[in-house]
């Protein structure tokens, strides 16, 4: 798609178009640019070029053995071709500048889009036949050990591969002056944790395909991956107890059904007044919903190694919690999540649970233990919720001494 082009707006653009980077050119200095390139800027024959330059070293041999003025016209054909792919080339990648759109959190399993934002500078010429090579890597390596040791460079190189990503957009249409396009790519990551999305190199064989030019580019966009979602069994625990008064969901739904009314606490909303009962009891009441009547659950995780030893386990614990707290929160049940032994954080609305899922794409295993009593003051918010591990692979989630949950 292409349309009018907008203003640049900060320094987060890339390419010889881009605010920062743009120079006006001498002659002398554009005829020295073509002869030392700058750095990561690259212009190398096609194989269609090494024809042409064999058949114009031939040509030129014969026209000079031979004096024949057609043999000579013809080599100044040839060699006026490469000189007008290399003039081309340069003017088709001037003017050009890119970024990426603002990149939403990824989840492992899923597919993921990135689109790419592409503006042309130039005033009056169109740009042709670009290709952007881009490439997405963890920024750390694999929590998961091998199951074996590597046994040849060969096997370890392959082994460092595995969650790089690399792909090839073209611009497959024609670009005008002062236009601008997206150009998507889709692909599924396989960690979690933070990634790097980069634009490794800019190239064109626009226009004859004598010559590939490219242009390095290594900016690149951190992304947070979420843990995968999983299955899990939900067991149900007896005895868990309604949530504290006043502690209502922000979701629309069956929640928000009149249950009763109830006394006025501090810190109550007052939209949720009942005048009417209020001026007949003579005491401020509250209408109650259904949602306030749910049983509400805390989520505690401990990322101690001693207890996470296994790191395909500890990768299921992150998965699991995520997936158990989006489905808490969808049935208005979920009311805190505690990491470690940090304080507790309340869940009331979409952005703070995804606060918690970027918090799960960054957990490591800590070596620190908890200290005694972290956890009695989220009795205050609901039924807490632990993770234990379940043989060397599985995961439990627990109530009470009590196996609610098993994945």
């Amino acid at each position: 798609m292409s349309g009018n082009i907008k203003p640049l707006a900060g320094s987060d653009w890339q390419g010889p178009g881009a605010p920062q980077s743009r120079q006006n050119y001498r002659a002398v200095q554009l005829i020295w640019a073509f002869v030392f390139p700058r750095k990561r800027h690259q212009i190398a024959p096609t194989v269609l070029g090494l024809v042409l330059i064999a058949l114009a070293l031939g040509i030129g041999t014969a026209a000079y053995n031979t004096g024949s003025n057609i043999l000579f016209l013809t080599l100044a054909l040839l060699l006026a071709c490469l000189l007008l792919s290399g003039l081309l080339s340069w003017f088709n990648f001037r003017g050009i500048c890119w970024r990426f759109r603002r990149l939403g959190p990824w989840r492992v399993g899923h597919d993921a889009l990135v689109i790419l934002e592409v503006q042309n500078r130039k005033s009056w010429l169109s740009t042709y036949g670009l290709w952007f090579d881009l490439v997405t890597h963890p920024l750390e390596a694999s929590s998961v050990a091998p199951a074996a040791p590597v046994p040849s460079v060969r096997a370890g190189l392959a082994a460092s591969e595995q969650f790089i990503t690399r792909g090839r957009l073209f611009q497959r249409d024609r670009l005008l002056g002062r236009g601008n396009t997206a150009i998507e790519w889709g692909l599924q990551p396989q960690q979690r944790g933070a990634a790097l999305v980069a634009v490794s190199a800019v190239g064109s064989l626009y226009p004859f395909g004598f010559l590939k030019k490219s242009l390095g580019a290594f900016r690149s966009e951190r992304v947070l991956v979420w843990p995968a979602q999983i299955a899990y069994a939900w067991v149900g625990a007896a005895g868990t107890r309604v949530g504290g008064i006043g502690q209502r969901t922000v979701r629309a739904g069956s929640g928000e059904d009149l249950r009763a009314l109830r006394k006025y606490n501090p810190g109550d909303s007052q939209r949720l007044i009942h005048w009417k009962a209020s001026a007949r009891l003579g005491q401020l009441m509250l209408r109650q919903f259904a949602a306030e009547s749910q049983p509400g659950y805390v989520l505690r995780l401990e990322p101690g190694a001693s207890r996470w030893s296994q790191p395909e386990q500890f990768e299921r614990l992150c998965s699991f919690a995520a997936t158990l707290a989006e489905d808490l929160f969808a049935t208005g049940r979920l009311r805190a999540v505690a990491l470690a032994d940090s304080p507790p954080q309340e869940i009331r609305r979409l952005h703070e649970l995804e606060g918690f899922l970027d918090q799960l794409a960054l957990l490591k295993l800590s070596a620190d233990a908890l200290p005694a009593g972290v956890g009695t003051p989220l009795r205050a918010f609901g039924n807490i919720i632990t993770f234990i591990p379940a043989g060397t692979h599985g995961v439990n989630a627990s109530l009470d001494g009590q196996i609610i949950a098993t994945a």
